[in-house]
Parts: C-alpha cells; structure tokens; sequence
C-alpha cells in the first residue's frame, strides 16, 4: 500500500480568476472539474504523471478568515531568471509581501488573493523540479512531522534536522514537500492543503486506516457526503485522501 502526492488544494474566493494567474505564473495549463473548482497542470500531463503535482483550486465561503500555514516556492535558474519572473508575476497581480523576512535573497510575493509565496534565488537542489521548487509546511516539529509524512507516502525522506525536512518522490523527479519550524505555527484551517491518492488497485479505506494508526485524525470540515476522506496529520494541518487512480 502507498500514497502519493498529487495535488496542492488552495481555498478561493473565485477559483477561475486564482486558477488563471497561476497558470500563468507556471506556464501551465488550465482545465475544470467542475462549476467552483479549476485545474491546472503542465502543458501535456498526461495522468498519472510522476513529474508533476497539478493545483486546484476550489471556491470556498469567507477563505480569508483562514491562515496560511503552506506556500509554494517556485524555482529558479538565474539571478536574471529571478528578477523577471518577479517582474512578470507583479504584472499579472502579484504584490511583494512583508513576513518578517528580513534581508533574505528570495523574494516574499502574494498573489491576487493574498497567498504568500516565494520566489527563490538560484539554487542546485531545485534546478530539476519544474516551475514549483517546494511546497512548505509551517511546523513546530519537522523531525516529528517527517517521519509522519515519510510513513504516510511513498516518498523519499532526503534531509531532516530539528529545523527543517524534506521529501522527494521516489522517482526523484518534481518538487520537494518541505517542513519549516516556525515559531508560534497556526493550529487553524488553512487556505492551502495537500491531496493524497492512493495508487490503482489499491484500498481508500485501509490507507486511511493505516494514517490513523500513524497519528492522523478525522476532520470535519462541513465536506458532507463525499468520495474523499479529510484527516488532519500529527500537527492538525488539513490534507484529503482521494479515490484510488
């Protein structure tokens, strides 16, 4: 049994306007699952794709009252690269953003609807991911929040310390899932979340079964009767196992 990532859920207040920028922002393109929730993926994915985690986005009632405990960090391969993309990303609708950053090589930006994301200055590590460098979890514990995650998809764990945890898949291709201590982390909902689908074949309610044995707990989020099943990992951040596929 394994799982693995395939999606990033961002919380919208319209999904097809959200939905568009980042298409843009990427370089993908855009389709629809339905009215309030809009797709996006690499020019000719074809499902499924090892190389890509897609993003929806999904139209939800007041997202502002939630918080922002994941981010995305988007890649790139030169200082001029950087400065472009931050260039173009402003001319879509992007705006600089003030976290408490400091004097930091990457750049803090927010898109139209107010989600904090960085774009980073040139590094190795990400020269193979794609557009998406990382997708960041704000944690209290990343030792703890690693071997969660670890056990929980078939990723590879490739660095962890007390202050920082990263996963690859185990193809070792797109981006990485990444934790960060951060003091005083939310214990909220967030705007972002992560989907999880189970491969294939394989069984939707012994996964959930065997996350519940690793920590995870059930989550009502007013869902409703639907195929997925909404957890909460070890630190109450919010993800969502799919139907098998």
């Amino acid at each position: 049994m394994a799982l693995r990532l395939v999606q990033v859920n961002f919380k919208a207040r319209d999904d097809s306007a959200l939905g568009r920028f980042w298409a843009e922002a990427l370089g993908w393109g855009v389709s629809s699952e339905g009215p309030g929730v809009t797709n996006i993926e690499p020019m000719g994915f074809v499902w499924p794709d090892p190389i890509a985690v897609c993003v929806d986005f999904v139209s939800v009632p007041d997202p502002e009252t939630v918080k922002y405990r994941a981010h995305l960090d988007l890649a790139t391969t030169s200082v001029a690269h950087q400065a472009d993309l931050v260039a173009r990303l402003k001319e879509l609708g992007a705006t600089s953003a003030e976290v408490g950053q400091g004097e930091v090589p990457w750049t803090v930006l927010a898109d139209p609807e107010g989600n904090v994301f960085c774009v980073l200055e040139p590094r190795p590590i990400y020269q193979d991911t794609g557009p998406i460098a990382a997708v960041v979890v704000n944690c209290a514990n990343p030792r703890a929040m690693a071997r969660f995650w670890n056990e929980a998809m078939d990723w590879t764990l490739h660095e962890v310390t007390d202050d920082h945890a990263r996963l690859r898949s185990a193809t070792g291709v797109g981006p990485y899932l990444e934790f960060l201590r951060t003091p005083d982390v939310e214990t909220v909902w967030t705007r972002v979340h992560l989907d999880l689908r189970p491969y294939s074949g394989d069984d939707q309610a012994a996964e959930v079964a065997r996350l519940r044995a690793l920590g995870a707990a059930d989550a009502d989020i007013g869902q409703g009767d639907v195929p997925w099943v909404v957890l909460t990992d070890t630190e109450g951040n919010e993800f969502c196992v799919l139907t098998p596929g």
